[in-house]
């Protein structure tokens, strides 16, 4: 028996109220709801005739199952070919005894996925007027594995080793554990090829700390390393050479019949937290102090145009900052701008099987759009700046609603997702980094001293890496002590229409 097995299993016995503490916290929100049958299309989904042979290879190892996505010449981008191989293997582990735990990693050094294949999309949307439809029926196809990863009903890992962008993200970010390396580049670049931020973002994005994934969705900023751990991207942060180790040690793990999917994961969570090494000294939280002030500032405004002028008024420390981000809007789909713009202030209030339902619908009418097509071609193809329609933002008068039309959904057109399984928030936020809403609770429902309130939830997360670095930093920004030494949170700068 290996060091690390004997010390795991040590660890069970005397983590005991850990995990009993865990299981009730996360039993207390809401787990995916729906019946547990799948459709007949998750169960029948099989290749078709021309889709590459070797796309995606698949491991078994104990009870590891492992996917990997093998164009790496490509970055691992996604298309059908490789989401038609990867469904009915998961199909078939959620449903097998001997499966254990799953885990998404891209082949080659670079990428885990770098988004879909959007050139052979816009090239789709060319051919006829009926071209686009292809297009969409990809869309289709891509949500529903995202959905079925995000109400997956057996662990499920993401080694977002490299660029994560775009559909990798939503092979990723809905996952339980969401594990950063030093080489994790991770952006959601869709406005910058006149697209908006899909794959779930309108679930994930809106629920990030205060106006983040609104700055994150309308100006595509990249996080890297261990900022996505930081920000709460990321569920966890180790060095890349560790991840063999931790696949070996992760097929390794054994259940009991009755252990419950809650306390399988905090024994994951454990065993990832044997591999983690620290955190780089060399790169600070990017998302922090007076920068992520400023986000907040800015980028809690309902319009376009109340942004722009909130990014005009910065001085200071932040001036600099906030003219990169007036330049890069400028430089942005005018077009997908304002409906990302609208897309974050709605999608906070859809559940996870809404948020893919209506994604699909928006897609396919960028995919009609000018802009989507214009991008792509022009920025990966042409190799120059896309020309727009309308052209600019300032080309749109202050009384044209033009994300209006993206957003009338037609309820009788249905995605016809894999399952009907749903939830309105995360199940298992203990997982991942503490929020700010959470802390917020803690401070209006209790009597802690600042020191006690960190003190609290970094106990919650069983003092994992990272955590102290993450709540010190909330702390500073959003707490301060009455005149008895009591917590009190700061409203003043935090986004109405967030969710956390």
């Amino acid at each position: 028996m290996s060091f690390r097995s004997i010390a795991l299993r040590a660890g069970r016995a005397t983590n005991s109220t850990t995990h009993t503490t865990f299981a009730m916290a996360q039993r207390a929100r809401i787990a995916p709801v729906g019946a547990r049958h799948l459709s007949n299309e998750a169960q029948e989904i099989k290749e078709l005739p021309g889709d590459e042979a070797d796309d995606v290879a698949f491991q078994n190892k104990y009870g590891l199952r492992t996917i990997i996505l093998n164009r790496p010449k490509k970055l691992n981008s996604l298309n059908g070919s490789m989401v038609r191989k990867i469904v009915p293997r998961m199909v078939e582990w959620e449903k097998s005894d001997l499966a254990n735990v799953v885990v998404m990693k891209g082949a080659g050094e670079k990428a885990l996925c770098a988004g879909g294949d959007v050139a052979a999309l816009a090239q789709q949307n060319k051919e006829g007027p009926d071209g686009w439809k292809k297009s969409a029926d990809y869309f289709a196809l891509e949500y529903k594995l995202d959905h079925y990863i995000a109400t997956y009903q057996k662990p499920y890992i993401s080694f977002m080793d490299g660029i994560t962008m775009g559909g990798g993200v939503g092979l990723s970010i809905h996952a339980p554990f969401r594990i950063a390396t030093e080489k994790t580049v991770f952006a959601m670049p869709e406005t910058t090829i006149g697209f908006f931020p899909d794959v779930g973002a309108s679930f994930f994005l809106p629920r990030m700390n205060g106006s983040v994934g609104t700055y994150l969705a309308l100006t595509s900023d990249r996080l890297t390393g261990a900022n996505v751990f930081y920000s709460g991207i990321a569920t966890h942060y180790l060095h890349s050479t560790s991840l063999p180790d931790l696949e070996a040690r992760l097929a390794e793990l054994r259940f009991g019949d009755s252990d419950t999917l809650a306390h399988r994961l905090q024994l994951i969570n454990d065993t990832i937290e044997e591999f983690a090494t620290g955190l780089p000294h060399d790169q600070p939280m990017a998302l922090a102090g007076e920068t992520r002030r400023a986000i907040d500032r800015c980028f809690n405004k309902n319009n376009l145009n109340d942004i722009i002028a909130a990014l005009k008024e910065e001085t200071g420390e932040t001036e600099a900052w906030a003219q990169k981000q007036l330049a890069t809007l400028q430089k942005r789909s005018p077009t997908a701008v304002h409906v990302t713009l609208r897309q974050m202030r709605v999608g906070g209030r859809w559940n996870i099987a809404e948020a893919f339902e209506r994604e699909h619908q928006i897609a396919s009418k960028f995919m009609q759009h000018h802009d989507f097509t214009e991008g792509v071609t022009a920025l990966l193809v042409r190799k120059e700046t896309p020309k727009w329609q309308p052209e600019s933002l300032d080309a749109i008068p202050a009384s044209d609603n033009v994300a209006q039309p993206f957003f009338e959904f037609d309820e009788k057109k249905k995605l016809g997702l894999f399952s009907d399984r749903t939830y309105s928030d995360y199940p298992y936020p203990l997982l991942g980094v503490p929020s700010e809403r959470e802390m917020k609770e803690i401070v209006q429902n209790s009597s802690l001293t600042p020191k006690q309130l960190a003190d609290k939830v970094v106990a919650s997360r069983n003092h994992r890496q990272g955590i102290a670095t993450i709540v010190d930093e909330i702390i500073s920004r959003k707490v301060v002590a009455d005149s008895n030494g009591v917590a009190r949170w700061v409203e003043n700068e935090s986004s109405e229409s967030s969710k956390l």
